[in-house]
């Protein structure tokens, strides 16, 4: 039986005997006293206890469940079992909830391994064979097919290669690399079938290492410590102390057995979890996956902020950014064209040039004689006119550019942007630009972090310097780290993490090391399950930035619900024992007392449940 099992039988067994008991008494039933009864009900919950309280403190950790084992202890030596069973019921009861409230989500590599290479295509004096990634050793040449992932890293033999390495760097728009160019495992072959020959084997290679990084710094994370043990070293002897005193000036235990049942914590054990769920269900609602109470904790006390770029701060996309036209011509002509050039095409630009035209209510043809130049263009004929999209040295070979187009080129010559160029029977007519544009609600995140407290925010990103600083500009972040690689981006984290409780905010796979190894890693994972959101503790599920900002507020706001519930409770479990110090209330009505104070600290813990922004409405009225 496993631990939240074993609690959940404990409360089960401790509610039975304190309804049998009572029945017992009640109705006068003759099968044992309702003593022996509560006492059987009590005894596992303390046997329980005991070992967990050995275990911890065999560790170093002390916590003030050791308060709870006291009091029930006590009341069974002093012949007090109702108030022992209701201190077991509300101790165990106490522990389900924080069990339900953690609801530790298991972090696998699932995601990682799934989509690991698994095979490669080796050339030899047979011809081309198949084999296990792992059979792969250096110096072997591998054929790579169109739209196959990279098994190992090598060096391209042939002329060149289209590579998508959105996985790896994070980088949305397929790479063009040349013969002697390094190449890494993971990233996709975009282009043509070319040749490589492996310069590591796969377990020395790019994606494998990002595998590793993955579950190290998952292993490395401290667990979560609740709430209540920090209160332990002050709560613990201060009760027993204030127990002794009144055991002493009275000279009746049973005095001292009251002032520690009313002590036992359970505002500490009940207040934390209690809100924690009641955060984690609001930051669901919100389109806001928090994998558990730990994860919620520490988000509260972040301070500084670090994003990826692609797919985080930016769309993460090939977005229409500008149509240069040639004289004469408008947009929507050659839009048109293009885009029912396009329906013919599988690259990465077509769905998104055939969605801006349908977007423009733009009526598409059915193309014809469509040839397409993998990673390069297409051609063919649409409404018997000829359409050329592609490149520049596909469509214009050799040729100027003419003076209407020179402006554009110059304009992006130094930017991270695709452009297609686009000829109608012969003639350019229009160049589209493409690149990776900024969220709408980017700005507005970053100031809303600011406002709530964020005094660091920083870009960290494996594409262009030039491009990274172009967004952040726009945006006024504090820092930006470019091109930087998977292992960059973890040292980043860890140098920043040694400052101030850092949250880390990606998306792809590239960026998993660095969430796992963070305060906090927030995924953005609205566009299916990948390893970034295996590895974050929280996750966005909705395609927008603005959630990180309110999840940050969620948190503050549970925690600070949680702190709050804590202090009333033991500003009201103090008074408490000292009524009972003072001879006013008996073991039974203090474990009833303590009860009523549990509700008191459990229905202000709920208020997590909402949203808090209305709690005070203009007219002071709660909402």
């Amino acid at each position: 039986m496993n631990e939240s099992a074993l609690r959940r039988a404990l409360l089960i067994i401790a509610v039975l005997g304190l309804a049998l008991g009572l029945g017992v008494w009640r109705y006068g039933i003759d099968i044992a006293s309702p003593d022996t009864i509560w006492t059987a009900a009590t005894l596992p919950v303390v046997a329980a206890l005991a070992i967990s309280i050995l275990r911890d403190f065999w560790i170093g950790r002390i916590g003030v469940d050791a308060i709870a084992l006291v009091s029930m202890s006590a009341a069974l030596l002093l012949g007090q079992a109702l108030a022992a069973v209701v201190v077991a019921i509300m101790y165990a009861g106490g522990t389900v909830l924080e069990d339900l409230a953690r609801g530790r989500a298991e972090r696998n590599l699932r995601a990682l391994t799934d989509r690991a290479p698994r095979v490669a295509h080796r050339k030899s004096a047979h011809g081309t064979e198949t084999v296990a990634v792992d059979q792969v050793a250096v110096g072997d040449e591998l054929l790579v097919r169109a739209g196959e992932l990279l098994p190992v890293d090598g060096i391209l033999i042939d002329a060149s290669a289209l590579l998508d390495e959105s996985t790896v760097t994070g980088e949305p728009l397929p790479e063009r690399r040349g013969a002697g160019d390094a190449l890494r495992s993971g990233t996709v072959n975009a282009g043509e079938a070319f040749v490589m020959r492996a310069s590591a084997v796969a377990d020395k290679s790019t994606y494998a290492a990002i595998v590793r990084m993955v579950a190290a710094a998952q292993t490395a994370k401290a667990p979560f410590i609740r709430i209540a043990d920090r209160f332990a070293l002050l709560l613990l002897p201060a009760t027993l102390l204030i127990a002794g005193i009144a055991w002493y000036l009275s000279d009746d235990p049973i005095r001292a057995l009251a002032v520690l049942v009313v002590a036992t914590p359970c505002p500490l054990i009940l207040a934390a979890p209690v809100a924690f769920i009641g955060g984690v269900s609001r930051a669901a609602r919100a389109g806001i996956l928090m994998k558990g109470s730990a994860a919620l904790e520490a988000l509260a006390q972040i301070r500084t902020a670090i994003f990826d770029k692609t797919g985080t701060l930016t769309l993460g996309g090939a977005e229409l950014i500008e149509i240069d036209v040639a004289p004469g011509q408008g947009t929507d002509g050659p839009l048109r064209l293009l885009a029912s050039l396009e329906q013919a095409s599988h690259h990465v630009l077509a769905d998104s040039i055939v969605r801006i035209a349908r977007h423009g209510n733009l009526l598409l043809s059915q193309p014809c004689d469509v040839r397409e130049h993998r990673g390069e263009g297409l051609e063919g004929q649409v409404d018997g006119i000829s359409v050329v999209a592609g490149s520049r040295p596909l469509v214009l070979g050799n040729g100027p550019l003419p003076n209407w187009a020179e402006s554009g080129e110059s304009r992006y010559r130094d930017t991270q942007v695709l452009r297609v160029f686009v000829t109608i029977d012969g003639r350019l007519a229009a160049v589209f630009t493409f690149g990776d544009a900024i969220r709408e609600d980017a700005l507005g995140t970053v100031e809303a972090l600011r406002s709530a407290g964020i005094t660091r925010i920083v870009m960290l990103t494996g594409d262009d310097g030039a491009a990274a600083e172009k967004v952040s500009a726009s945006l006024h972040l504090d820092a930006v780290f470019a091109d930087a690689t998977p292992a960059d981006k973890v040292g980043t984290v860890e140098a920043e993490k040694a400052t101030a409780p850092t949250m880390m905010v990606g998306d792809g796979i590239n960026d998993a090391p660095a969430l796992a190894a963070a305060t906090v890693g927030v995924a953005m994972g609205a566009r299916g399950g990948t390893a970034s959101s295996e590895a974050a503790d929280v996750v966005v599920l909705t395609d927008r930035l603005q959630p990180v900002a309110e999840a940050l507020r969620i948190a503050r706001r549970t925690r600070g619900i949680a702190l709050q519930s804590i202090i009333v409770g033991l500003a009201l479990s103090g008074a408490a024992m000292i009524a009972a110090a003072m001879g006013h209330i008996t073991p039974v009505a203090g474990a009833l007392l303590q009860e009523g104070i549990d509700v008191a600290v459990i229905v202000n813990a709920l208020r997590a449940l909402g949203d808090g922004r209305l709690e005070h409405s203009p007219t002071g009225r709660r909402s």
